[in-house]
């Protein structure tokens, strides 16, 4: 999952990125309103997180735009503006949902997985292809009746696979869906991932699902 944080506070924006990196989320920042509504439009994202109180586009006004835009991806306003008025101009303009700072990142979280959730009602909790399972919501991954232990890279990786069975991904794909914007995709840290979840996934069964297309990238496919 790729979620976008607009916050002009850079020390919780930062704050807030880390967090989410650390549940296994890819995250970009965007410090203003312009920014933010430039990279809603260039990126493809499933959540973004914004502050109302921003510099060049407000927030509301930015919510506004994206929403005229058809943008229909999930949007958690994050501010200290606090009264039931301004809760009910933020939600009547476009956003599915508000928290007021300061929060609770526990909280925080526990929201962005309800709008993630309620986003994609008509997809499955868990993710399948031949005899790998991926649980979305435990994180759990089992081949032939067996868990395998992967970390929060690892399982991210895995996920962005499974979710692109049978089409060809590329290493700048994966890099702006796993890792972030700013990640170098010309480094080999991709290829290193990709060789470790082939070892904990294929290794020691008879059909590997994890497969090297030359010049173009990787694909999941039996």
């Amino acid at each position: 999952m790729r979620i976008l944080v607009v916050e002009d506070e850079r020390k919780i924006a930062e704050f807030i990125r880390r967090g989410l990196k650390e549940e296994g989320y890819s995250v970009d920042v965007a410090y203003d309103g312009e920014a933010g509504y430039h990279l809603a439009h260039v990126n493809d994202y499933d959540l973004i997180i914004l502050d109302l109180m921003l510099p060049k586009v407000d927030g509301l006004t930015l919510c506004r735009q994206l929403r005229q835009d058809k943008l229909t991806l999930p949007i958690l306003i994050l501010t200290v503006k606090d009264s039931v008025q301004d809760k009910v101009i933020g939600l009547d303009s476009g956003a599915n949902d508000y928290l007021t700072k300061p929060f609770a990142f526990e909280e925080l979280l526990a929201r962005c997985r309800a709008l993630l959730r309620s986003y994609e009602t008509a997809e499955p909790t868990k993710l399948k292809i031949a005899d790998l399972e991926l649980d979305l919501l435990s994180r759990r991954v089992i081949r032939g009746g067996q868990e395998i232990s992967l970390t929060q890279k690892e399982n991210s990786l895995l996920e962005y696979l499974m979710r692109n069975v049978g089409k060809v991904v590329t290493r700048t794909m994966i890099a702006e869906h796993v890792w972030d914007m700013n990640f170098d995709s010309f480094t080999n840290v991709i290829d290193v991932y990709i060789n470790r979840l082939r070892h904990k996934i294929d290794r020691g069964f008879n059909r590997p699902l994890i497969h090297t297309v030359r010049g173009r990238g990787y694909v999941l496919k039996e």
